[in-house]
């Protein structure tokens, strides 16, 4: 999974904790620990999946584009972050004439799918109510 994931799922739950308050990514990014500019690159990929809303200018800034009651984590890493799990690298090859060396590739292609399909369905039973529900409960 990458970082962005992260960066997604706590900007979500940041906005829906302040329902009737629009935040700048300067507040997003503090409130997270990191740098604007993700937030904002992250941002954009959720506003082109209408999961948040935007407002230009003075008072402008971010937020929740629907409840977080339809927004599942599963949702949330596949608008972010498919295709993550996969290395981008695989040892073996192809072509060779041994039979670990020639399938591995393929072989683990398979796992690493089946893998994020698995972490999918899991997310997909999660959402961003229920992320905010743990924060306002953890101690």
């Amino acid at each position: 999974m990458n970082s962005e994931f992260t960066i997604a799922v706590h900007s979500l739950v940041f906005l829906a904790n302040l329902p009737d308050h629009r935040a700048s990514s300067e507040s997003i990014a503090c409130n997270i620990c990191t740098n604007p500019a993700r937030v904002r690159k992250t941002m954009s990929t959720l506003r082109k999946n209408n999961l948040v809303r935007t407002k230009e200018g003075l008072g402008g800034g971010y937020t929740l584009g629907c409840s977080p009651a339809e927004i599942s984590l599963g949702l949330i890493y596949r608008v972010i972050s498919t295709g993550t799990l996969k290395p981008h690298w695989c040892s073996g090859d192809p072509d060779a004439d041994c039979i670990v060396k020639s399938n591995i590739q393929t072989v683990m292609d398979d796992i690493f799918t089946e893998s994020e399909q698995s972490v999918i369905r899991h997310l997909d039973q999660i959402t961003i109510e229920d992320v905010l529900k743990k924060v306002r409960t953890a101690h």
